[in-house]
Parts: structure tokens; C-alpha cells; sequence
């Protein structure tokens, strides 16, 4: 009776309209896989609006946040300081395709926070990040083969797409058509968690690879932590076999900790990848390390990388306010980590008392639920998953007002906007959720 009540209260017209006109124009009728749905075997709802830890949709539905937009609102949505500041930046002008100081304000609070980053270039996603790292980093080392590992999305380049996470794994097309393969050739995979592999393929490469590239801490393949001596290990490889040491924080970078999971985890890698959050919201990447492999990058050196709106001063805006606010209040990680740890707690209490098999990974502010009786460490134990029960369990939730990602393989974000009571509501929903 009670799902019968659910449904009727949850609308979902005007999503359903959208979504079939969407699909007239947009190819599947969304402009990134994941959105649409079809892994939790519905329609997806179209956000209209957003507040602090909520979300409202066309048709008035009101939600709790989890998806954060994949990890920038750590603050929550349309925080007031940075809606000033884009206001502010706004009033100056969207564009110029020419150098600002609030570039160099941005460069230099990211340096400072985290230390293996001398030098930094602004460009526009995650995606350019790690491609114009990948780059460099052929052009510093002379080689041209790459170590990635299974289950780790790094953007939608084509070294990247060789069995990669999050939507890939959702659609099932780990491997993209339209790679050529001469790239997929130069890009090697490994299993996280297992050093043996990465041992074995760089052995079997011997002086051909120019660099691991790796999330620290695996989002895209839901939340799967580093093991004890797993990125210690991979620095000492690289080390050894003379190849850079790539981390993609697009996603952990000021999320996990103020200075990323290397800072975290006490690890230094050669270059490191931003997104999400140095935006405060807005499309945003960089890429940065050494200053010696950094002077490498056109116009300093030969390496070319460019971008039209690299550098946007409203991103660069929204950025460096989102940024000031993490570096002069501790207290926020602290808290981040308090109300994760509640909902970790709850759910797992909810799970124990009705006996249902799982596995809870948590890194922080981000964590996933995974439904398999395995430890998830690395791509085939996420595989493990029972991704019917996941969409089961995601429909529930969504029905009763908490907004989860849409993907079994996707990682789940607190923000300080989570309150205490927020949490109690959202872990009242998932026991009755799991009935």
C-alpha cells in the first residue's frame, strides 16, 4: 500500500514530455549517457531548479541531492558567496579569450594547497585535464604507451575509453567503437588494487610506458578506496621504470581532503588532473605538476594545448570563491566527514537488521552501496553487484524524495548542506527502501 501511495504522489509528466522531445534532437535524448536512466529502467527526471541539499524537477518534485552534480557542491547548490561572485564577474563580461588576474589568484591558491602542483594550466573539463596530461606526458618521457586501470574513467578521450567505468560499465560498451587501434594498442590496463599487474605490464613494456594514470580514489566504478601500499606502490614503480605518475583528481581533488586524496594518502605524483569543485559549479579542469615537466606546455615549450575559454573568469570566479571558503574553514571537512559517517552508520544498521548482503565503501564525502555479498576493490568485484536490485532500490528512494545516481557504478556525494535531519530522512527512506 505504502509504494502504491509513493507513486501516486510522484509525478512525473512533464520529465516524460521533455524527455521524448529531448530524444528527437539529442542523441538518446541526453548530453551525457549516464543521465538517462537506463540503468534503473526508467525515464529520467529533468532538474529545474536547485537549493542548498535539494533538487526540484519539471514537475515539482522535490529531492534530496545526492549526485551533487557529480561532486562540486560540496557546499551545496547556489551557495550565496559564490552566487555573488558570479554575479560580480558577471557584470564585467562572460568572455574575453585573453589573460585575467583572477587566472593567476586561481594558480597560485591551487599551488599552495597542493604542493606536488608548481605550475597549473587552466582548461575547460576533466576530459581536457587528462588528455592534455596524457600528452605531456608522451612529450616529457619520449614514450608513448600509457597504464590505466580496469574500471577507472578518465574523461571520454580515446586512450581512455579501454575499459573504462561509470557509463561505459552502465551501457556495457567498455570498449568505445570508433577508437582506432593504434591508440587502444598504446594504452595498457591493470587491475587497482593489484600492483602484481602493474608490475607485470610494465615489465612486459619495458621503456615504453610514459606514465600510470589512476584515480587515487575510484569514482566511476563506484567509491572503491586505494588498498594499504597500493598508490605508495604505484610511485615506487614508476620510479623504477622511469614513467610519470598521473593522479586524476577530477574528482577527489578538494573533496576527499583540501588537498586532494594525495594529500590524503601521502603521495606525490608527478601531474595531477582538477575538475568539479575548482569551478565552484562551473565547466572547469586544469592539469599541473613539476615545473620542469609543466614547461613543456605551448607557449613555454613545444608541447601545444589551447582553449578558447580556458581560463573563464566566471569559473575562475565561482572557483576561487569555492576554494577560499575550503582553505579558511577546517571545520568543513570536519563536518563533511561527521554526516558521512551518519549516513555510512544508518544504512549499514538498516542493512544488518534485515540481513541483506552488501558492501559500503565511503572515502569521506563520497561512497557508494554496493549489493553483492564481496568486498568491492577493484572493476570485477564491482561487477558483482546485482544491478537489478540496485535499480529496485534507486526507484524506491527516488519515490520517496532522496535522489541517488542513477548508476549502480556511480559514486554518491554529502555536502555541507546535509544536515543532520536531512541524513535521519535519508536513512528512514533507505530502510524502507530495502523492505
Amino acid at each position: 500500500m505504502q509504494q502504491r501511495i509513493l507513486r501516486r504522489r510522484f509525478k512525473s509528466t512533464k520529465s516524460n514530455k521533455l524527455f521524448t522531445k529531448a530524444q528527437t534532437i539529442i542523441p538518446g535524448g541526453v548530453n551525457s549517457p549516464v543521465r538517462a536512466f537506463k540503468a534503473v529502467g526508467r525515464t529520467p527526471i529533468f532538474i529545474k531548479r536547485a537549493s542548498a541539499a535539494y533538487v526540484w524537477d519539471e514537475d515539482r518534485n522535490k529531492y534530496i541531492d545526492y549526485v551533487g552534480s557529480w561532486g562540486p557542491m560540496i557546499l551545496g547548490h547556489t551557495n550565496p558567496a559564490i552566487t555573488k561572485a558570479i554575479r560580480s564577474a558577471l557584470k564585467r563580461g562572460t568572455s574575453f579569450g585573453a589573460p585575467t588576474g583572477l587566472e593567476i589568484k586561481m594558480a597560485e591558491l591551487i599551488t599552495k594547497l597542493i604542493p606536488s602542483i608548481e605550475m597549473v594550466r587552466m582548461v575547460n573539463s576533466g576530459t581536457e585535464a587528462t588528455m592534455s596530461a596524457i600528452r605531456l606526458a608522451r612529450a616529457y618521457t619520449g614514450k608513448d604507451m600509457i597504464i590505466k586501470f580496469e574500471g577507472c574513467y578518465h574523461g571520454h578521450g580515446d586512450s581512455f575509453l579501454i575499459k573504462a567505468g561509470s557509463g561505459a560499465m552502465t551501457l556495457g560498451v567498455p570498449d568505445s567503437p570508433g577508437i582506432p587501434s593504434t591508440i587502444a594498442m598504446n594504452t595498457v590496463t591493470a587491475r587497482f588494487n593489484d600492483l602484481t599487474s602493474v608490475r607485470t605490464a610494465m615489465e612486459r613494456n619495458k621503456n615504453q610506458i610514459a606514465a600510470i594514470i589512476v584515480e587515487p580514489v575510484a569514482g566511476n566504478m563506484g567509491c572503491v578506496p586505494p588498498m594499504d601500499g597500493f598508490l605508495q606502490g604505484l610511485r615506487s614503480l614508476c620510479n623504477e621504470f622511469k614513467a610519470l605518475l598521473i593522479f586524476d583528481e577530477v574528482m577527489t581533488g578538494f573533496r576527499v581532503a583540501l588537498g586532494g586524496a594525495q594529500a590524503l594518502y601521502g603521495v606525490r605524483p608527478d601531474l595531477t588532473t582538477l575538475g568539479k569543485i575548482i569551478g565552484g559549479g562551473l565547466p572547469v579542469g586544469a592539469f599541473g605538476g613539476k615545473k620542469e615537466i609543466m614547461q613543456m606546455v605551448a607557449p613555454a615549450g613545444p608541447m601545444y594545448q589551447a582553449g578558447t575559454l580556458s581560463g573563464n573568469p566566471l569559473a575562475m570566479a565561482a572557483g576561487l570563491t569555492m576554494l577560499r571558503i575550503l582553505h579558511a574553514n577546517k571545520m568543513i571537512y570536519k563536518q563533511l566527514e561527521q554526516r558521512s559517517a551518519q549516513l555510512e552508520e544508518g544504512i549499514r544498521c538498516n542493512l544488518n537488521k534485515l540481513g541483506l548482503e552488501h558492501s559500503f565503501n565511503r572515502v569521506g564525502s563520497m561512497c557508494t552501496l554496493f549489493f553483492t555479498s564481496k568486498p568491492v576493490t577493484d572493476y570485477d568485484s564491482a561487477k558483482t553487484s546485482d544491478t537489478a536490485k540496485f535499480s529496485t532500490y534507486f526507484n524506491s528512494m527516488l519515490e520517496q524524495g532522496i535522489y541517488l545516481p542513477p548508476s549502480q557504478f556511480e559514486a554518491a556525494f554529502i555536502s555541507t548542506a546535509h544536515s543532520e535531519k536531512i541524513i535521519e530522512k535519508t536513512i528512514k527512506a533507505n530502510y524502507k527502501a530495502l523492505r
